[in-house]
């Protein structure tokens, strides 16, 4: 009786093992979808195109970006996180996505520690601090400097509330003291061209989106906020080489699972993924664009999220930014 019982218990439990393995075994048996939550041929486009390419052709099964843009990254997000965790649905997380969104939004549909698999951490990028060529500093210390001497005169651009170059703008502020205005645009492209213009007078962007303008000096580059300088960039000075070391700001490209997706598949899709980005063709299209191939472990990408939630939080705090 207690044996019948004992295996009533484990049955189902023993079952679900060997039936996961089975699954993870013939993995991937069919297309993979990869869920973008942002428009086709933005930066998140670029950057996991040649990954899943060449996924594509190591695995023998197509990994099909699929856009999903709205919300500020919201939308396809919740796809992934309510798909089905077999791995045929993936997202291809960002900071802006994932901690920035669960900073700024009183509620979301999705939880991002709770709600997915981290399975790689694939490149990581920083900022640099951009100014219009008529503003005279040289550096960030000067620009804090001449920020600090006209208070609430200085204006700096971002691609929209609440996104990543905002809060890096924020983040500035805290760290030096300082007083500027906020002018929000809808995308990069448009901060650029008002920032070239000489409406607002400085900006954080990716340098994927201004090195082009950097090298034809229609916009200085006086800082970029990593932890140590770029490799595309190298004559430009880290913000904690001007006297910010805690002005660290960019984004990260990332690669997630639903969660209770088994851990055979996870660790599957991060051998791929690590094999794919670190191809020597793959990794040069990437670092051309101004990232850095990374391709962490499941478990250093899930303490970066982590991380990265708890950092922009207490600058969300600070600066009483707030969206509904």
């Amino acid at each position: 009786m207690r044996f019948t019982l004992l295996l009533s218990v484990l049955l189902p439990f023993v079952t679900s093992i060997f039936t996961a393995q089975a699954a993870a075994q013939t993995y991937p048996a069919k297309s993979v979808r990869v869920v973008n939550p942002y428009a086709a041929g933005g930066g998140l486009d670029a950057i996991f195109r040649p990954v899943m390419a060449r996924m594509t052709e190591n695995v023998g099964q197509t990994f099909v970006i699929d856009n999903r843009a709205g919300a500020n990254g919201q939308i396809g997000s919740e796809i992934v996180a309510k798909a089905a965790p077999d791995g045929y649905t993936l997202l291809t997380g960002t900071t802006g996505a994932l901690s920035i969104n669960a900073a700024v939004f009183p509620k979301l549909p999705y939880d991002p520690v709770r709600d997915f698999t981290p399975i790689s951490n694939v490149v990581e990028t920083a900022f640099l601090l951009l100014t219009h060529p008529s503003l005279q500093a040289n550096n960030a210390r000067e620009l804090a400097a001449l920020a600090k001497a006209r208070p609430g005169q200085l204006s700096y651009a971002s691609f929209g509330p609440a996104s990543s170059a905002h809060l890096a703008g924020e983040l500035f502020s805290i760290a030096a003291g300082l007083k500027m205005i906020h002018v929000p645009y809808k995308g990069s492209a448009a901060a650029t061209t008002d920032l070239m213009a000489g409406h607002t007078q400085l900006m954080f962007d990716s340098l994927q989106s201004s090195l082009t303008h950097v090298r034809s000096k229609r916009l200085r580059a006086i800082a970029y906020a990593g932890a140590k300088r770029s490799r595309v960039a190298p004559s430009v000075p880290t913000m904690a080489e001007s006297g910010f070391p805690d002005v660290i700001a960019g984004s990260w490209y990332g690669v997630l699972a639903p969660a209770n997706t088994p851990s055979a598949i996870i660790t599957r899709l991060h051998a791929e993924i690590v094999k794919a980005a670190n191809a020597p063709d793959v990794r040069e299209r990437l670092e051309n664009v101004g990232v850095d191939v990374i391709a962490t472990t499941p478990q250093e990408f899930a303490a970066a999220i982590k991380s990265d939630l708890d950092r922009w939080s207490k600058v969300v705090k600070q600066a009483n930014i707030r969206l509904d």
